[in-house]
């Protein structure tokens, strides 16, 4: 599911960049590989038996993107439906349960993103390179095959190691334009096809996807501009492929009786009262009667007010969390409440540790096997070292929005904005958060002599903005 996106054009010498560089010694972000976890990763992998390498797969990504975890080939079935072919990076056919390698990963959890950099979970020369599924290279991956009747429901799955080799590597606005343009071939225009009816499914069965906008902070002349990028109709349809990839995981995982699942609460009313406020504060309409779910769908991700209001709605995934079971023994929830159907994690190994061990879950399962004995033995610490490395992405998240907002103003101390009191603090009402109009900047309120008016629109003074403490701070004006 999405996070907050963000990304800083800033040279390293300006104080964006200096502010982020110490933010990572602070964070104690893991740095270089050590030398034995260097050289695990130069070994050449396991090979499967099993060879794919006939079916012309293509990636769809970023354009600057080199660390592809998945590749597909979709096709139709000749007694109608679809055939989606999901190939994920084989992690596992490069790490040695209990190596080096394996140590550093569970050390790590999960690729760490800053506005500026990325720091992997597996060292470049495989994330990027060996395990990568570049265009030309043959790899060793989890191959998915789901097939879909005419409606986009799932009627079977398969899913086994093979040898698979990407053809092309696409990125999406130029898949977006070909889709547009009616020039893309069947496997690609296919995507539209079934990424539609998945997502007419996903609004039937009460899901969400959030169309999350990428926010870009750019210098320009010694200040920082706010800019917003909104995902494209690909975007999601590319989603739709991995959620349909997630959830046939976690079926197969339940029938089997063993898994770890991505699970999520119903939201409490706290926090969709909250997100209400933000709403009021940002002009946009929300009725009683309209549910949360019908509002995201009326947004428009291309309008700043709608974008902001999409990213604060990312605080309601926060409860998010991972689930394990074994020998039979199903959870009490085995559900995923913005999915709306149980769902794990499964196609982004290169970037999350547990994925691997998912992938390892489900191939047992389709042979109708127990999972190897290292996975048995991480299930019971996994959900622990997930949810540790998920906190320490948000903290990244979190404070790399404060500096970014912070240098965003740092030049405007003194000024008048108009805002909304989102929050307010219950031992001491005169201290809480305000939503600004514009830009669309969620900060501190300190300093007044009155209970602070919850949900009501105010002017604030902004008093504080220093990216080096990451402090961003206002008055009531």
């Amino acid at each position: 599911m999405p996070c907050r996106h963000m990304r800083a054009v800033c040279a390293p010498e300006a104080p964006l960049g200096a502010a982020l560089r110490a933010l990572r010694t602070e964070l104690g972000v893991p740095g270089s590989f050590p030398p034995d976890a260097l050289e695990e990763a130069a070994r050449p992998p396991r090979l499967p038996s099993h060879d794919a390498t006939d079916i012309p797969f293509f990636t769809i990504d970023p354009p600057a993107s080199t660390d592809l975890d998945q590749a597909m080939h979709l096709a139709r079935r000749e007694r109608g439906g679809y055939r989606v072919r999901y190939a994920i990076a084989d992690v596992a056919a490069f790490v040695t349960p209990g190596g080096p390698l394996d140590a550093e990963a569970h050390r790590r959890v999960n690729t760490l993103y800053f506005p500026d950099e990325n720091v992997p979970l597996h060292p470049p020369r495989l994330s990027e390179g060996a395990a990568s599924l570049l265009p030309d290279q043959t790899c060793p991956a989890v191959l998915w095959t789901l097939d879909l009747d005419a409606e986009g429901r799932t009627e079977s799955t398969d899913v086994r190691r093979a040898l698979v080799r990407s053809r092309a590597k696409l990125d999406y606005a130029h898949v977006q334009q070909r889709i547009d343009a009616g020039t893309a071939e069947e496997p690609l225009a296919l995507l539209k096809d079934i990424g539609t009816l998945r997502e007419r499914l996903e609004v039937e069965r009460g899901g969400i996807s959030l169309s999350v906008p990428e926010q870009e902070i750019v210098e320009q002349d010694g200040t920082y501009a706010l800019v917003y990028r909104a995902p494209l109709p690909t975007e999601g349809w590319n989603a739709q492929i991995s959620l349909l990839t997630g959830m046939a995981a976690a079926d197969l995982m339940l029938a089997h009786g063993t898994g770890v699942l991505r699970t999520l609460p119903a939201a409490p009313d706290g926090a969709v009262g909250r997100l209400r406020r933000t709403a009021k504060a940002l002009r946009i309409d929300w009725p009683h009667h309209v549910s949360y779910a019908q509002l995201i769908r009326s947004l428009d991700p291309h309008r700043p007010h709608h974008a902001a209001f999409l990213q604060e709605c990312t605080t309601l995934l926060r409860g998010a969390g991972y689930t394990v079971f074994r020998d039979g023994l199903l959870p009490e929830v085995t559900s995923h409440a913005a999915v709306a159907a149980p769902y794990a994690h499964c196609t982004a190994p290169l970037r999350r540790l547990g994925d691997r061990y998912a992938a390892e879950i489900c191939l047992a399962a389709a042979e109708d096997r127990e999972p190897p004995e290292w996975v048995l033995a991480a299930l019971d610490s996994l959900p622990k070292e997930m949810a540790e490395g998920s906190r320490r992405a948000g903290t990244v998240e979190r404070e790399c929005v404060d500096i970014v907002e912070a240098a965003l103003l740092k030049d405007r101390i003194g000024d008048l904005f108009e805002a909304c009191v989102v929050d307010v603090q219950d031992h001491d009402p005169t201290v809480g958060t305000v939503q600004l109009e514009s830009p669309a900047v969620v900060a501190r309120i300190t300093g007044g002599r009155s209970r602070l008016p919850l949900g009501e629109h105010l002017r604030v003074r902004l008093t504080e903005a220093d990216p080096g403490t990451t402090k961003v701070r206002f008055t009531p004006a």
